[in-house]
Order: C-alpha cells, then structure tokens, then sequence
C-alpha cells in the first residue's frame, strides 16, 4: 500500500551503486573476468554479493593472494569498464536541489573508484564521502554510516540513509538512522528493514531550510 510521506532529516546519506547511479553491468563483466584470471570455479556464472566491499569479495574468494593486489586488478577494470554506466532518473535534479553541506555519499567502492564513476556518469563529486579504503570494517557494520554523519557534524538519528541493497539497510539502522530503501537490485521484501521504501528517487523532493531539509516522497509500504 503506497503512502506519501513527509518528514525532516538534518542531512542525507546516500550509498552510491544503485541509488545514484547504475553500473551493474561493468561490475558483473568485471568481477566475472576477474574469477576467471584467478581460477574461481564457475567464474562465468559468479554472482557478485551487491554492497560488500571489494577487498572482502578478494578476500573470500582468494584467501591466499595479496589482497591489495587483487583490489588493484578489480579496481583497475571497473574504471575502465563505464560502457552502459547510467545516472539513475531523479538524481541530478534531487542533488541539484540540495545544499552541499547537507549530504555525503557513503560507498563500498574505494575512493579511486568512486571518483572514477562519478566523473565517467558527470555528476558533481561531494566534498565529504566515506569509501570502503576509510573505514576499518564495511557494510553491514554500521560504521560507514556513522562516519558519514560525522562529516556532516551530525548525530546518525538525524539523519537519512538512502540505500539499495540490504546490507546498507542494515548498516543505516544499526549506525541509528531513519532508512529509505529504493527499489533497483532488490525487492520490497529484501529491503523490509528499512524504514521507507520508495520506487526511485524520481518522486523525492527536498525543500532546504535554516532548520535542515523536508522530505517528500510516495513510500511502497
């Protein structure tokens, strides 16, 4: 049953794969190759796990390599890879309509990679993000979001986490923020811990304030 909803927020926490832009197909082409240049059985057909970082997907997958230079590899071929990259609908007009004090991106892509996608899709590249190479443990851990709200010199309850996969969901509300949950990757019941769920951004609108931000969007349930 869809619902509108308003609500105030402090600032935005957005993950970046699946909210704000789209790059699926270079990550699977991506980290399938890579299985196969390291002998992973079945790399053809290897499922990537979506919002875990990479440096534990190397780790998992080959336990006994240089992780480091098992991140640089797959580094190295999603920058590369920007083929069918996309820039989601309602994302350039929603960070447009926000003041840049008031959001950071919080990813599980390393800071090379996360700049690398943001300048290929031509979107404005933040002043303050969290990466997977700045914190000490990645999603699920709450610790990505928690850093992402002291950036922005605020507690994580007045915050808002806007995510995609279900790891980030769980990462936004153990870190203590309210969670929208945007339907892409995975569906309403993968993401039943977040708080909202909405379609996709294209309906969300932000009014700007003295006193933080107002939220307006159509929740799915």
């Amino acid at each position: 049953m869809s619902e509108l909803v308003k609500v105030s927020t402090q600032g935005i926490l957005f993950d970046m794969d699946g909210v704000l832009i789209s790059s699926i197909g270079s990550v699977v082409r991506c980290w399938r190759r890579w299985a196969e240049i390291y002998g992973i059985p079945n790399a053809s057909s290897y499922v990537v796990p979506h919002g875990m970082r990479a440096i534990e997907i190397v780790k998992s997958l080959r336990p006994d390599i240089d992780p480091q230079e098992g991140l640089k590899v797959i580094e190295d071929m999603e920058i590369l890879d920007t083929e069918d990259m996309k820039v989601l609908p309602g994302v350039r007009e929603l960070l447009a309509s926000l003041p840049p004090e008031r959001w950071v991106i919080v990813t599980s892509a390393t800071k090379r990679l996360l700049l690398g996608r943001l300048e290929a899709a031509g979107l404005p590249i933040p002043s303050r993000f969290i990466c997977a190479d700045m914190v000490e443990r990645g999603k699920p851990d709450p610790e990505p979001y928690r850093r992402g709200a002291e950036l922005l010199g605020l507690k994580p309850e007045d915050c808002i986490v806007v995510e995609d996969a279900p790891s980030g969901v769980g990462a936004g509300i153990a870190a203590g923020c309210r969670v929208l949950g945007v339907l892409g990757t995975h569906s309403v019941d993968e993401l039943h811990a977040a708080t909202w769920v909405a379609n996709s951004l294209v309906g969300l609108k932000v009014a700007a304030g003295e006193g933080g931000l107002e939220l307006g969007f159509t929740s799915v349930r």
